[in-house]
């Protein structure tokens, strides 16, 4: 084997971008070396590689391999800790600095400033010192940066913006805004240029340029985001179009989801009177937030987490940028760090209230129910008006199979509605499927048609009710008109199919039962219960072959207890005919 110097090995990782468990390895194997002072032999039968010089390689190869892994898998602290210590030991190292600089960002230390002096053609690099000029009020420097930045990817979009907020920085508001106005008019990111050159005007006391310009980012978004919608209610209500400011945020009120949380008072009336955005600092991390977010609806996490580490840069504690930061790191099943990003988002900001849902969501998934329950608990008691928490606490105990308790959150949460509209048949919906699964089918039938009554033909609501109908033998013609129409919605849903099939065997219709279940196995190969019923219908059919093959390929799917001692019941003696389920 040729020892190589650790740059070349360095450079040859870097650009085959080994998969994180081979890292892994390789990181043991080094320190393995080291530890044995082993070095590779060069043909004149000296050791290329001194036992000191080993460990030191090694120590540095550990460092780098475990810090890369670490970022692969987002956590944040041992990367950085791992990359920096390996650039302290070789310094001169582009690629370290370039890794190391990524770690610092994301973990928030200090070192990336440093670092991003050493990386000119770093657009990460050149934002981070972008912000310190920003909060070092150098306005000609930062805006002499901005211009520099070019329009590659991200910056497409940004770059207008920086340059923008940084005129603005030095008092020259109508540059700023003169600069926004041709692309908030036109062009691809025109919402984004319109609500900054609001933002901008708003921050000057310009309160109908703002006005203006915020009309324009509201254009053509019949459904604005959450912040928008924050946004623009303030800079409406200080422009003296209080009715319009209101009905933003009675739309979010009416939403019924976790944004009617972030219109409560008192951030209500702090949305309207109070500007969010009083300086360039906060008009530019609101433009990482705002871009973060939409790169994140592309699959872009990475870039979409960097954005909010560079957005409380220049913003400690700004809510949005820790919603967007907990969001990335949710994704890169970094859930402990998302629980505490979101704990740091202040009780009087309006994302409080959301913030609280996520939490605890993330705490269910990390299997801190009891913690889960109390925080719900204590959001539900906060908000008594609100059903959002009783309805997120029911979805939890009714995902963990504790129906009857599911069902009497989801009471509490009905009990809040006031008037019933169409878009809360989700809410009656979920309560049916946890009085069903709890023995209360009276209840649970109640609840599928009041669902239908607000949001008729919901083809999963349909399916629900007519395959229980049908699995109890009655109302079987109804069933079938609902699931023909639900097939007509979902053609490729093999639940549908197979509910269909099932109403059709029920009826006596064995040719159509077999070709519906047939289809079903074909869409839903791995689900115990479509081949379940597909050996039933061929047993009924006089194909006792095939139906022992479909039920023994049923109990290779782990059905439940209950199923299962069905299904070996059938194999040991057949189906009797009719069947009673």
């Amino acid at each position: 084997m040729v020892q190589r110097s650790f740059a070349a090995t360095l450079q040859a990782m870097a650009q085959s971008r080994i998969p994180p468990r081979l890292a892994l390895l390789a990181a043991s194997l080094l320190a393995a070396c080291a530890a044995g002072g082993l070095g590779a032999a060069d043909r004149s039968g000296r050791t290329a590689l001194s036992e000191t010089d080993a460990a030191a390689a090694g120590s540095v190869f550990g460092s780098f391999l475990v810090g890369r892994f670490a970022a692969e898998e987002q956590d944040t602290r041992i990367a950085a800790d791992n990359l920096l210590s390996a650039l302290r030991a070789e310094p001169s190292q582009l690629e370290l600095v370039q890794q190391a600089f990524a770690a610092a960002v994301m973990d928030g230390r200090p070192d990336a400033l440093r670092l991003a002096r050493r990386l000119p053609d770093n657009a990460s690099a050149q934002l981070v010192l972008f912000g310190a000029d920003i909060a070092g009020q150098r306005w000609d420097r930062a805006e002499s940066r901005a211009r520099s930045l070019g329009r590659q990817g991200p910056m497409q979009a940004l770059q207008p913006v920086l340059t923008a907020w940084s005129l603005a920085g030095k008092g020259q508001t109508d540059q700023a805004v003169a600069l926004l106005r041709p692309l908030a008019e036109q062009g691809r990111f025109r919402a984004l240029n319109a609500l900054h050159a609001a933002l901008i005007a708003d921050a000057a006391n310009r309160p109908r340029d703002a006005e203006r310009y915020v009309r324009l980012a509201l254009a053509g978004q019949p459904e604005p985001t959450l912040r928008l919608s924050l946004l623009a209610a303030g800079i409406l209500n200080r422009a003296g179009r209080n009715a319009e400011a209101l009905r933003l945020l009675d739309q979010l009120a009416e939403t019924h989801d976790e944004l009617a949380l972030a219109v409560l008072e008192p951030a209500r009336s702090s949305v309207l009177t109070q500007k969010s955005i009083t300086s360039p600092a906060d008009g530019i991390a609101e433009a990482y937030v705002a871009l973060g977010s939409a790169l994140r609806g592309q699959g872009l996490e990475e870039m979409a987490g960097l954005l909010a580490r560079l957005a409380l840069r220049l913003r400690p504690n700004f809510g949005p940028a820790l919603l967007l930061l907990a969001d990335t790191l949710t994704e890169g099943e970094q859930l402990e760090a998302a629980v505490t990003t979101l704990g740091q988002i202040r009780s009087d900001d309006p994302l409080f209230g959301p913030a609280q849902l996520r939490r605890a969501a993330l705490l269910d998934r990390l299997d801190r129910l009891p913690e889960a329950e109390a925080l719900l608990n204590q959001t539900a008691a906060s908000v008594p008006t609100l059903p959002q928490p009783l309805t997120r606490l029911g979805d939890i105990l009714r995902r963990r199979s504790r129906f009857a308790e599911a069902a009497a959150a989801y009471d509490g949460a009905i009990s809040r509605l006031g008037q019933e509209r169409e878009y809360d048949w989700p809410l009656f919906y979920a309560r049916g499927i946890a009085r069903e699964r709890s023995g209360n089918w009276p209840g649970a039938e109640a609840d599928f048609l009041r669902a239908l009554q607000l949001s008729p033909d919901q083809p999963y609501v349909m399916n629900y009710l007519a395959y229980t109908w049908a699995d109890r033998g009655v109302n079987l013609d109804r069933a079938r008109t609902m699931l023909e129409a639900a097939a007509v919605q979902r053609p490729q849903d093999g639940n549908v199919a197979d509910s269909l099939g099932w109403v059709l065997f029920r009826m006596g219709d064995l040719p159509g039962a077999v070709r519906q279940l047939e289809r079903a196995v074909e869409l839903e190969p791995r689900n115990s219960t479509v081949n379940d019923h597909l050996g039933d219908v061929y047993w009924a059919a006089s194909r006792q072959n095939e139906a022992r093959f479909q039920w023994r390929r049923a109990l290779t799917m782990d059905p439940d207890q209950a199923e299962t001692a069905r299904i070996e019941t059938k194999l040991r003696g057949g189906l009797p005919i009719p069947v009673s389920r």
